[in-house]
């Protein structure tokens, strides 16, 4: 287990790379610099020279690049020029309000896709399973954007029982909680029927039956189990999606996270901070990818088996 892990950390690493790399690229090509935006239309030339000076602009690309990488073992991403303090301090403080979105978003996903799918699965081909069925592939072709306008709409400005916008309590965490879960929760409810479906097949079942065990212990104990490991697989991958996804949910709801200084950094061309938050990102989604692996290796012997080879 211990190589496999390793295996997996060494795989995780070279992922984080590629996204310091791809980050690196993708903020210098797009128009304009920090210094054009940070000084603004009425800078002379002079000024915003001296300014990219000042922050290393004008070295060669591949310096900017060999420096950059070695601030990022460092975890040292600079300071942010909009606030004035390093761009790492700016970034987790608004981290918290992301994972309470996203994990919110996960519970609330795994547990109605999990109650789904067993209605679903548990009798393939009956009236509950095309219902459910019909209903999450409604779910997951909904664009998060529009979902999020349209429960805006309905419960904050048609039935004024939630807030629209901002964060600081439950009540403001509702609706951008459901947003991001609902395709979420179509991925869950769809793996969880593919998977109790074809378990409801195997000899186990019957065997179980005959034991004179009730329909709930053979779900609970028996089927759910053995069609857990591709769940398993998809939450952890969804749950970094998540957190990408969060920028345009957390940009309708205005919620305070990192999102939306994602959105604020990018069009203000602040490097640092897009690089920090795109990093810390890249960190998140290696260590769950590695931890629902473990997980898998738990549940599923043969996947136990592999790991020992």
């Amino acid at each position: 287990m211990t190589f496999y892990i390793a295996k997996r950390l060494a795989i995780g690493l070279l992922t984080i790379w590629g996204v310091v790399t791809a980050v690196f690229i993708v903020v210098r090509m797009a128009p304009g610099d920090q210094a054009t935006v940070a000084l603004g239309p009425d800078a002379t030339t002079a000024e915003v020279e001296a300014l990219r000076h000042s922050l290393g602009l004008d070295r060669p690309v591949l310096v900017q690049y060999v420096s950059y990488l070695g601030d990022v073992l460092r975890l040292d991403f600079g300071e942010s020029y909009r606030f004035g303090r390093p761009a790492m301090d700016a970034v987790l403080e608004r981290f918290p309000a992301t994972i309470t979105l996203t994990l919110t978003a996960t519970v609330i996903a795994v547990a109605a896709g999990l109650l789904l799918g067993v209605l679903a699965g548990r009798n393939p081909g009956s009236v509950v399973d095309r219902a459910v069925s019909t209903f999450t592939l409604g779910l997951q072709a909904a664009p998060p954007f529009w979902v999020g306008i349209m429960l805006i709409l309905v419960f904050a400005l048609r039935l004024q029982v939630l807030p629209s916008a901002n964060g600081g309590s439950l009540a403001h965490l509702v609706l951008p909680a459901l947003t991001l879960s609902i395709p979420f929760t179509a991925l869950v409810a769809r793996m969880t029927r593919s998977g109790v479906a074809d378990a409801m097949t195997e000899p186990f079942v019957q065997t179980a039956r005959s034991k004179g065990l009730t329909e709930g212990q053979v779900l609970g104990g028996h089927v759910l189990k053995n069609s857990l490991v591709p769940v398993v697989t998809v939450v952890g991958l969804q749950v970094g999606t998540l957190l990408g996804g969060a920028v345009v949910i957390e940009t309708v709801f205005a919620w305070p996270g990192l999102g939306l200084l994602l959105v604020g950094a990018v069009g203000n061309r602040d490097y640092a901070v897009v690089q920090a938050a795109s990093v810390l990102i890249a960190m998140c989604v290696v260590l769950l990818n590695l931890a629902a692996d473990v997980v898998n290796a738990r549940l599923d012997p043969r996947i136990r088996l592999e790991v020992r080879r």
